[in-house]
């Protein structure tokens, strides 16, 4: 048996398996939910490899919730019922720790709707981040984000060279061991399967060349607050088989985020000066850059010889890594843009409302000067008791030098980071 690759998550699992019933885990397909769940479990049933087992779990839940405990129930949702026996049961036995539901998608009924208050906690496994996948150093504590003055320091680790590598390859447990030109190859039968499989099951499934058309677009206009407009128009096939509309891209954009594929970046909340207003659009970010690449059919040398693209697909590995920390911290990730131009990657915010801005640069001494300039020009745009709650202003790079500068701003390496 394969040795089992610690998730960031685990640490949380553990936690809420000892003060509620159960554990609902979400996530993409192959990201390792299945694996993970295991590790928490004492005993297992899998609802995607039997029909019969499916039909038995549907007429009789209760024998299939028997088992040791913690029990782990795999892709629960192709028997929604599951649901509400699962939560009958916590009730009865008056017990922790009793069951862990995974999922690749939301039931057609959208039965979770119901509470599950005191019986379960949702938590959501994304892909590795490049600590967990073993590519980074992990000199650099996400933590010390959140302490004010805390000194950031750390050399080495990997290269601009590396990180291009990282992107295309992506964080799917069952590749971070292959080379990128083997894990692309994957990749592109991963997107296939999106829109003519994955997509095909979910309630009022769409058009699957569609579906296809619009990933690329949003793989085109990843990292961006590209408008539904936009995204529509980009997704005319040929001249007889014109572009959706808006209204049908929400539509989609929501089903892709059903199946945890797709996950948008909200815009942070806060209070403002009056002289300027926020803009509340979403960005949108897939839950791997490795489904952008393979989508766009993008290998490494292509990311190193277009620095441009090449900046847009980093942010958004880093808003993935910055995801997996801020989940540890119990933290959120926004982004902000307001009515003057002014624009941050990415605010994690934590649970007592302090929170730390972020930047995201491949690391020029240029690129890095103007990520400070628009990180301190933040804190005049909001009151002087939500600039109070900032804990640290940060620069993420593609580099592999993380340090304070003078002006107490931290630049630091995505690989050099941890939580």
């Amino acid at each position: 048996m394969n040795k089992y690759n610690a998730r960031l998550l685990d640490d949380k699992i553990s936690k809420k398996l000892k003060s509620t019933g159960g554990v609902l885990l979400k996530g993409a397909r192959y990201c390792g939910k299945t694996t993970t769940a295991m590790s928490h479990s004492a005993s297992v049933v899998r609802l995607d490899i039997s029909e019969q087992v499916r039909e038995q779990a549907a007429l009789m839940p209760k024998i299939v919730l028997q088992g040791a405990t913690p029990r782990l129930i795999d892709e629960w949702q192709l028997v929604p019922s599951i649901w509400n026996a699962a939560r009958y049961e916590i009730d009865q036995r008056a017990a922790k720790g009793q069951f862990i539901l995974t999922g690749s998608a939301s039931p057609s009924d959208d039965i979770s709707a119901h509470t599950g208050a005191g019986r379960f906690a949702r938590l959501t496994l994304r892909t590795m981040s490049l600590a967990e996948s073993g590519d980074s150093t992990k000199s650099v504590n996400f933590r010390d984000c959140f302490e004010k003055g805390a000194q950031i320091g750390s050399l080495g680790g990997a290269t601009i060279e590396d990180y291009a590598q990282f992107i295309v390859r992506g964080g799917m447990p069952a590749l971070v061991g292959e080379t990128a030109e083997i894990a692309h190859e994957a990749m592109l039968d991963y997107v296939e399967n999106i829109a003519f499989v994955d997509m095909q099951k979910i309630n009022s499934p769409p058009t699957p060349e569609r579906v296809a058309a619009l990933i690329r677009s949003l793989s085109r206009n990843i990292a961006t607050e590209v408008s539904l407009e936009k995204l529509a128009a980009e997704t005319g096939l040929t001249d007889t088989a014109p572009a959706i509309v808006a209204s049908t891209v929400r539509k989609y954009l929501d089903q892709l985020s059903e199946i945890f594929i797709l996950e948008e970046l909200p815009s942070w909340k806060t209070h403002i000066r009056s002289s300027v207003q926020q803009r509340v659009k979403p960005k949108w970010h897939f839950v791997d850059t490795s489904l952008a690449t393979a989508a766009l059919h993008i290998l490494p040398k292509s990311l190193l010889n277009d620095v441009c693209s090449y900046g847009l697909f980093f942010e958004s590995m880093a808003i993935r890594d910055l995801r997996v920390y801020a989940d540890a911290l119990d933290g959120k990730v926004y982004h902000y843009r307001d009515s003057s131009g002014l624009e941050i990657d990415a605010i994690v915010e934590l649970p007592d409302e302090t929170y730390a801005a972020f930047e995201v640069k491949l690391g020029s001494t240029a690129s890095i000067d103007e990520a400070a300039r628009n990180l301190q020009k933040l804190l005049t745009r909001l009151t002087p008791e939500k600039a109070a709650q900032c804990t640290s202003l940060n620069i993420v790079i593609a580099g592999n030098s993380s340090y304070t500068r003078k002006d107490g701003i931290n630049v630091i390496s995505l690989g050099h980071l941890t939580a």
